[in-house]
């Protein structure tokens, strides 16, 4: 358990209109035979909208389901993957002017697609360190586009998408507790998203988009590919567990897993096969319709859950991340109750 103990008052997405990978496909931008090995339906892809835009829209969301007023909110984290719209600029504090307008401390965190979980983690402690703090609003925000980076295939196997998400981590109370909040990592595998190449002065040195499965390949040729497949599943299961033992509770507990929106290859390979998990206990019949939001696969998926009700009072629900690094974070949530913005 969480101490001191510490609740979700709130949460939000905010997702642009889907593409329809069939369409992609028809239009020569989705290699098919990646259509059917991810079997993804569909991915958010936003307009004019920008990262740091789409999470202070979801921030709105969540806050305004948390009850919390900018008085209440006494952290605020902005966590990203990748571009947020201009240079040498602190994103957090456009989330902070936006949505909150007060002037507690307001930090941009990294660590690519586990940095939601991460943020939350680390708002997790800045809470508990200090008796007079209330809560913390942590927010994810990514849109992947052209020149820099092809959602379809700058990391085959999973499609990116865009979008926003937000949650409000309280002391005094909500619809959800936090029973337990694990992050592990291994940097023996840091290599894998950067691969062979040299450091570069600046942004796209090597290449003009982002080509994840280069750096891969670069990095499989000198570590090995068991070596690599060995410490993945190791940093995933040692999270998991110990997010699970930390809660009190056994895997065959949890009614609901919110899973990394990975294609369904991966998903099968780290999760379905390995944990023996029922796909339809998870958020991939849903994830598969958005995409993977960067840095917000995990709020979006958890805020799914609660929205549309199949999350009950009494019931616990396993969070899972995952990030380049590598990192893990695995959460467990207990649901006290259906907030009154449920849709029934």
């Amino acid at each position: 358990m969480t101490d001191p103990a510490l609740y979700l008052a709130g949460c939000g997405t905010w997702l642009p209109p889907p593409v329809a990978a069939a369409t992609a496909v028809a239009e020569g931008r989705f290699d098919p035979r990646l259509a059917r090995s991810t079997e993804v339906v569909s991915v958010a892809v936003a307009g004019a909208e920008s990262a740091p835009e789409m999470a202070a829209m979801a921030a709105g969301v969540a806050l305004r389901r948390s009850g919390c007023g900018p008085a209440d909110i006494d952290l605020v984290l902005h966590a990203s993957f990748f571009h947020q719209g201009h240079d040498l600029w602190a994103p957090a504090s456009y989330v902070q002017r936006v949505a909150v307008g007060n002037r507690c401390p307001a930090l941009e965190v990294g660590q690519v697609s586990n940095g939601g979980m991460g943020a939350l983690e680390l708002a997790a402690a800045y809470l508990a360190a200090a008796p007079g703090r209330s809560a913390a609003l942590v927010t994810t925000g990514d849109k992947f586009c052209p020149p820099g980076f092809d959602r379809w295939h700058s990391d085959p196997g999973t499609v990116y998408a865009d979008g926003g998400t937000a949650v409000v981590l309280s002391r005094r109370g909500g619809f959800a507790r936090l029973r337990s909040l694990v992050t592990v990592s291994d940097p023996e595998l840091e290599g894998m998203h950067r691969g062979d190449d040299p450091f570069g002065d600046t942004p796209f040195s090597h290449r003009p988009s982002v080509d994840l499965d280069a750096c891969k390949r670069g990095f499989l040729a000198t570590a090995g590919t068991s070596f690599a497949v060995a410490r993945v599943g190791a940093g995933q299961a040692t999270a998991l567990k110990r997010a699970l033992a930390e809660a009190g509770a056994e895997l065959g507990d949890v009614a609901r897993v919110v899973l990394p929106h990975l294609g369904r290859r991966r998903l099968q390979a780290a999760y379905f096969g390995r944990f023996d998990i029922d796909p339809d206990r998870t958020t991939w019949p849903w994830s598969r319709t958005v995409g993977h939001l960067g840095a917000g696969d995990t709020f979006a998926g958890f805020d799914h859950l609660v929205s549309t009700g199949l999350l009950a009072p009494g019931e616990l629900c396993l969070l899972v991340s995952v990030g380049a690094g590598f990192s893990w974070s695995c959460a467990v949530v207990e649901v006290l109750e259906h907030p009154d913005w449920v849709i029934t």
